[in-house]
């Protein structure tokens, strides 16, 4: 069936704090997942010369550094064809992701699991992998409202910090950005706690997540004990893409 047939896609968000994993569990996910595609938020930043700044610095980590109209139509594309839209091309794609660390066997075992799902189940639905920093937050509540699975990922200031500070820099729309010293301190982590602390109790964003809000939102929270592990998470995510399967239909109507 030719893709511009398709009449449903299923979308997953992936979702959390620089640093996280997030690319890094959908890159896998992708490889696990029978029609599985992956869009990046990253790739909707704006031209470099217009990212606002904040006390001098740019600052890619808020929304105004988003082109989001672009962003949701490559979203409704997705949604109305069951695939990526063509005329893009990932910048995402050219920059690095660290080692998974997730043994072979383990990927094997999760992908015949799914497999065996989707045989049972006679899944015929395209999937769609978004990956991005600020996909639940309430400025975005008419994107997250489009996700069918939101997994959010977890990581502590102090990983976050660590592992931001190792990378070498990113590719842009012009050209390529290093953080300036001082960044996660002065952007990143400022900015997460601003879009994302009403998922946590107490507002604590290295706390517990509010199971009340979680659930009201349909967010899968990533436990606590797959931080800084990948096998955990990848575990994690695919048990909780399979408990939606199960209460879903994955033919694609004709």
């Amino acid at each position: 069936m030719p893709s511009s047939t398709f009449k449903d896609v299923l979308l997953i968000g992936v979702s959390g704090p620089s640093s996280s994993g997030k690319t890094t569990l959908s890159r896998l996910l992708r490889d696990i997942l029978p029609k599985a595609f992956i869009l990046h938020l990253d790739d909707f930043y704006l031209p470099d010369i217009q990212i606002p700044t904040k006390d001098g610095v740019q600052d890619w980590d808020c929304l105004e550094s988003l082109n989001l109209p672009d962003f949701r139509d490559a979203l409704s594309y997705i949604k109305a064809h069951g695939a990526s839209p063509p005329s893009l091309v990932s910048k995402e794609d050219q920059n690095a992701v660290g080692e998974h660390g997730v043994d072979a066997a383990f990927i094997a075992e999760c992908r015949s699991r799914i497999d065996t799902l989707f045989a049972r189940k006679q899944w015929d639905k395209p999937i769609a992998i978004i990956d991005g920093f600020l996909l639940f937050s309430e400025s975005m509540a008419d994107i997250r409202r489009l996700f069918d699975v939101k997994l959010f990922l977890r990581t502590s200031y102090a990983i976050a910090k660590t592992r931001r500070e190792a990378r070498s820099g990113y590719v842009t729309l012009e050209g390529f950005w290093e953080d300036p010293p001082g960044y996660v301190d002065q952007i990143v982590w400022p900015n997460y706690i601003k879009y994302h602390s009403f998922l946590f109790e107490s507002e604590d964003v290295e706390g517990a997540l509010d199971a009340g809000v979680c659930r009201e939102l349909g967010i899968y929270g990533m436990p606590d004990d797959a931080q800084g592990s990948m096998t955990r998470c990848l575990g994690w995510a695919v048990s909780s893409l399979e408990k939606v399967v199960e209460n879903s239909s994955g033919t694609v109507d004709s």
